[in-house]
């Protein structure tokens, strides 16, 4: 499947979702390349608050270990990790 092209704003986005953690960035960039054609300037507003955020919160947050109090940013997680727990192999 082909992903869209992303306009100047989308990309400067996807490029903030590199981290230099591998977790982060496969979450992070396959959610962006996903969403970010499509998103709305309010849900690209929000990711980017998001991005602000410290690696170690973030990881937090995606892995289910806390939840953003901000409901605009729990909502996010939740569309972020969802897709990757459906990948996840159960342990056995």
């Amino acid at each position: 499947m082909e992903s869209l092209p992303l306009d100047a704003e989308a990309r400067r986005l996807l490029w903030r979702c590199r981290r230099g953690m591998k977790e982060l960035d496969v979450l992070l960039e396959r959610f962006a390349r996903r969403e970010l054609p499509g998103a709305s300037p309010g849900q690209r507003q929000v990711l980017g608050r998001f991005l602000e955020l410290p690696d170690p919160m973030l990881v937090d947050y995606l892995l289910g270990q806390a939840i953003p109090p901000d409901p605009e940013l729990a909502d996010l997680v939740r569309r972020i990790a969802a897709p990757a727990a459906t990948l996840q192999a159960p342990i056995r």
